[in-house]
Formats: C-alpha cells, sequence, structure tokens
C-alpha cells in the first residue's frame, strides 16, 4: 500500500523510488540533503494532521470496513451473552419451579364431588413453645396450638410434588395448650392470618423471634414445632359445619400427637361468631373482622352461626370449635340429594385424597419434618424437627 508521503512526492514529480527521510529527521524548518544524481530537492514531511487528510481512499474504506467487521463482531458476542445468560436463568426459573411445584391437578368426576364438601385441602398442625422453651418436654411447656388451612379446589386431585404457593393459606390460633377431644371441649379460636403466601408464613410465622419489654429485658419466642401434616374437608351436615381430618404425617402417631388431641382421623363441629354481639370477656380480640354486609346477612340474629368457608378468609375471625369423640363419621355423612345423585360420599373423597397425599409426601423426603417444611417451601434446618415424644 502507498503511504502519504509517496503519494505526496508523485504529485511533485520525483520518482517512486525516492523515499522520504525518517520522521525522526524531518525536524520542523530544517532542509533535507540533495541526494547526489538527484533533480530536485526532496519536500518536507507532512505533518500527523495532514496524514490523516492525505489517506487513500482504499485505506479509508479498507479501516472503516475492518471497524465495521470489529463492531459485528462485538455485537454477536454481546448476544450470544446475552443467550447464555437468558438460558442459565430459565434454567434457574425451571429449577425452581420444579422444586416449589403445584401439585393440583383437575379430575375428570369433577360432577361427582358430594356438594356436602364446602372446602377442602391440605392441614398443618403446629404448636409453639412457651417463651424460651424451644423444645417443650410436655404439654405444660406448650404456648398454643396452631392450624394452618391450604385450601385447593374442590375438583381437583393431588398429583406428585410439593402443593404448590397459590398465596391462600389461612393461619388459626388455638389459645388452648391441645385441641377439643371430647363434646366437652369447647374452644374459641382466631383467625391470625389469611391469603398468606409461604414466604410470609416463614417470615412471620414459622420463625422464632427475640423481642424487648420494658420489665424482663430481652424475650425469646420459639419458632413452631411441626405435629402432623394431612388432608381436610369442611363439610355441611345442614344444621352444623364440620371440619374433618385425616393425618397422613406422621405415619403413627406418637405421645405428642395424642396428647395435643389429634387422632388419625378427627373432625370438630366448626361454628363462627356473629361479630354483632360481644364476645365472652376471656375471648375478645382487640379488633373484631371486617365482614361485609352480605357475610353479616349470614348470621341473621344468630350469636353462632354454621362456618362457612368465606368466614375463614377473613382476619380476627372467631369460630368453636367443638370436640366429636365419634371420629369423622357423623363429619362425612352422606347427604340424601348426593345419595339420590349418585354421587360420591364424602368419606370416600377424603380418603382418596389422603392417598394421594400420602404418595407425594412420601417422595418429598425420607424425614417427616424435612417434608412437611419442603411442601411449604422452607429449609426443615432452620425449624424444629416434628416429635412424637416429649
Amino acid at each position: 500500500m502507498t503511504t502519504t508521503t509517496r503519494s505526496s512526492a508523485k504529485e511533485h514529480g520525483n520518482s517512486a523510488k525516492d523515499e522520504a527521510p525518517p520522521a525522526s529527521k524531518a525536524k520542523p524548518g530544517s532542509k533535507h540533503k540533495v541526494e547526489e544524481g538527484a533533480n530536485s530537492p526532496e519536500p518536507k514531511r507532512p505533518k500527523k494532521s495532514d496524514e490523516k487528510e492525505q489517506k487513500t481512499i482504499e485505506e479509508t474504506i479498507g479501516g472503516s470496513e475492518q471497524a465495521k467487521q470489529e463492531k459485528q463482531a462485538e455485537q454477536k458476542e454481546q448476544q450470544e451473552e446475552r443467550a447464555r445468560d437468558a438460558e442459565k436463568e430459565d434454567g434457574t426459573e425451571a429449577k425452581e419451579e420444579a422444586d416449589t411445584g403445584d401439585a393440583e391437578e383437575s379430575r375428570e368426576d369433577a360432577k361427582d364431588i358430594p356438594s356436602s364438601i364446602l372446602e377442602k385441602g391440605i392441614i398443618y398442625f403446629f404448636f409453639r413453645g412457651r417463651v424460651g422453651i424451644d423444645e417443650p418436654s410436655d404439654v405444660d411447656e406448650i404456648a398454643r396450638s396452631y392450624i394452618i388451612l391450604r385450601p385447593i379446589a374442590k375438583d381437583a386431585k393431588l398429583g406428585s410434588g410439593p402443593i404448590g404457593d397459590a398465596g391462600n393459606s389461612r393461619v388459626c390460633v388455638v389459645p388452648k395448650k391441645v385441641l377439643p377431644k371430647t363434646g366437652k371441649d369447647k374452644w374459641i379460636s382466631f383467625v391470625e392470618k389469611t391469603g398468606a403466601s409461604f414466604n410470609e408464613l416463614k417470615e412471620e410465622f414459622l420463625k422464632s423471634n427475640d423481642y424487648e419489654t420494658k420489665t424482663a429485658g430481652t424475650r425469646h419466642s420459639p419458632a413452631a414445632t411441626p405435629v402432623a401434616e394431612g388432608v381436610y374437608a369442611i363439610t355441611t351436615t345442614g344444621k352444623d359445619s364440620h371440619l374433618a381430618y385425616i393425618l397422613t404425617l406422621p405415619d403413627k402417631l406418637g405421645e405428642v400427637q395424642k396428647e395435643i388431641g389429634l387422632k388419625e382421623k378427627g373432625s370438630f363441629i366448626i361454628s363462627t361468631r356473629n361479630p354483632q354481639y360481644e364476645a365472652p370477656q376471656n375471648a375478645r380480640l382487640p379488633k373484631g373482622p371486617e365482614y361485609p354486609n352480605e357475610v353479616l346477612d349470614e348470621f341473621r340474629s344468630l350469636r353462632w352461626a354454621p362456618t362457612q368457608p368465606s368466614h375463614l378468609d377473613y382476619v380476627n375471625t372467631q369460630f368453636l370449635l367443638v370436640g366429636e369423640s365419634s371420629g369423622i363419621d357423623k363429619a362425612l355423612e352422606p347427604q340424601k340429594n348426593d345419595v339420590k345423585e349418585g354421587k360420591n360420599e364424602p368419606a370416600e373423597e377424603l380418603e382418596q385424597l389422603e392417598e394421594e397425599d400420602a404418595q407425594r409426601m412420601k417422595d418429598l423426603n425420607s424425614d417427616d419434618s424435612a417434608r412437611i417444611f419442603a411442601d411449604l417451601q422452607a429449609d426443615a434446618g432452620d425449624y424444629p424437627k416434628l416429635p412424637t415424644t416429649f
């Protein structure tokens, strides 16, 4: 390729063989020596600024083309890098989706579901030790019990994997240390949290908490301890509503489960308190539920009404749990209209749901505690293990 110096020399009539002196010797204002046999003195070397202006068309086009190619190569590399990042993110999301799962699946015989089942889903039983007691050694060291309800669609069945977070979990508080066992046990309980995500359960319910008091200084509220997991149904028998359950975990009831008042299959009569009447003095809450008028109208003039699932979707709903020593037979009694229409029996529905739940929980882990916390998308290592003995 010709240089700008040679192009300049050619323009002055010099031979193409003539060479310009090195730039280091071409001092400003000095003349070049005339070589022997030369016809004319050699011209001054142009300044660097002139060199840029005197580039040939070939050089200009070549430089632009090279810059263009370099830019294209850089853009291609950036695109490939973005594609790799996107693929990595997709893989992470896919893994998270596989880990969190959604075990709810539609079923073909949805029309055969009995009308007496108002709601069904997964039920978890927890308790929390008294302040400063992380591992209670007997019932007296338990502060209170909890029931977590995670509803699923009435026409759904359970497939494999974790139940999945639908953001519809409820935390119900049983102020007593144990659950009601017979008809003589009547506990007023309340809804502490509704529409909860699993993350909210972890941050606001499951974990331990340290807090300051004016008189006793720092107090430690222990983490919630899992007691059992299973399936449930809120049913109606016409006159009453019932909360029936069948336990999946643990496989065999231990001392703790029996002391808490759990059975392999159990139920409670459940009624909602009308907030338009004053609550008993020992069961008053700072604030009542904010029911809309259509819910308030359901109570009519009754102080207590059969619980509807919608009642449990309001924080501070108070409900009465009455023990049923007869098990779940009464709660799952078939209704005449359902029998007439050939629908499935409520007991068969709940038992089938428990079988599906047992299979999916078995696949989650080999440890009962890890299974429960995996289902709630929490790390079992951060919480107490499911106890069977004190």
